[in-house]
């Protein structure tokens, strides 16, 4: 059986909002696939029930079924995995953090905060507007639309490394790398816990049936694509665990997921609670010291420090490595002050 490499290994497959309605104070209970039809264009019950059923209508961000009856106040989403408007990407003056270029590929060191390329709510600002910028012709290939370049990605709140193919024939040959996992993405990651020994998680990964934001790890190949992370103990910091990620798959929020469902959650990741302090004592220092962490690095503990891959003209392997930034070395730091001193209180 033949499997067509896919053109782009997506590690963040987005939901964009297509229509939000505000229900009206006075609205009388009423079910949501009767209220849409007056609402929604061209849109049969049938349709529209169908929508819900795969989860394309959230109610105050959340699925739903067909039997909800709305309620005033109620803030209905129709949310598609494709974006409202034109694909076309506008150049913008962005400085980047190239750390590698010739005539084929280039690699980007991408700051945390900046969402990768152009969707609901971020048309601005984004990598894929710089890149544009930048170079002339990107190619995009089926698939693709609107992310020119692009064969990964990564979530906007995580820092590192970012492969881009400058030609079409570049992005065809990585492409398939991604397709068939030879591509190398090890990651740096701060958890909650203590983790025992080194690992490996794997699962059917899709959306949450409560929360469609957020990935869950299911049994059931029809849940979810398949995901493999494997990790590895770095270094130990009393109540938080410095581990390395090694993907074998690329999939939506990965490494957070996985982390999450095997009750390691990762530091400061708000999307899957590890922004609330979850080991540790109960002494109100502590609770300073780890609100402190928070503020310091806002965002998931997360960055792509290394990329490999084989080049497609030289044939080669290349490796690149990219330093923690400054928020993950400064939360690092304070852990190690931490777990030193109370050491030293306890010997």
């Amino acid at each position: 059986m033949n499997h067509e490499p896919e053109v782009f290994e997506s590690e963040e497959q987005d939901l964009y909002e297509h229509l939000r309605i505000v229900v009206d104070k006075g609205q009388g209970l009423l079910r949501i696939d009767k209220f849409l039809m007056h609402r929604v264009e061209n849109a049969s019950r049938n349709r529209i029930q169908n929508a819900i059923d795969l989860g394309n209508v959230l109610v105050n961000d959340k699925t739903i079924k067909p039997s909800y009856r709305v309620k005033p106040l109620d803030v209905i989403s129709v949310v598609l995995p494709h974006p409202p408007r034109d694909t076309e990407v506008y150049p913008e003056n962005i400085a980047l953090n190239i750390v590698y270029e010739d005539d084929d590929v280039l690699v980007v060191n991408k700051p945390a905060g900046m969402v990768v390329h152009p969707g609901y709510n971020n048309y601005t600002g984004t990598l894929v507007n710089a890149l544009v910028y930048h170079f002339q012709q990107l190619p995009t290939l089926p698939g693709n639309d609107g992310r020119p370049g692009l064969v990964h990605r990564i979530d906007k709140d995580t820092s590192g490394l970012l492969l881009i193919s400058k030609n079409e024939r570049a992005m065809t040959w990585l492409a398939r790398q991604f397709f068939e996992h030879t591509i190398t993405r090890k990651y740096i990651a701060l958890v909650w816990g203590d983790l025992e020994a080194d690992g490996t998680v794997t699962g059917y990964i899709g959306r949450s049936v409560k929360d469609r934001r957020v990935m869950s790890i299911y049994d059931d190949p029809e849940r979810g694509k398949w995901s493999v992370t494997h990790y590895k103990v770095l270094e130990r910091l009393n109540y938080v665990t410095l581990i390395e990620c090694e993907l074998e798959t690329g999939r939506t929020h990965q490494i957070r997921a996985h982390m999450r469902h095997i009750g390691h959650p990762l530091f400061s990741d708000a999307t899957y609670g590890g922004d609330a302090i979850l080991k540790g004592t109960v002494f109100s220092k502590y609770k300073q010291f780890v609100e402190n962490c928070f503020e310091l690095m806002p965002r998931q503990a997360l960055h792509a420090q290394t990329l490999g891959f084989v080049h497609p003209t030289l044939r080669k392997r290349l490796h690149f490595e990219a330093p923690l930034p400054e928020d993950f070395e400064s939360v690092l730091a304070r852990w190690r002050k931490y777990m030193q001193a109370t050491t030293e209180q306890n010997s």
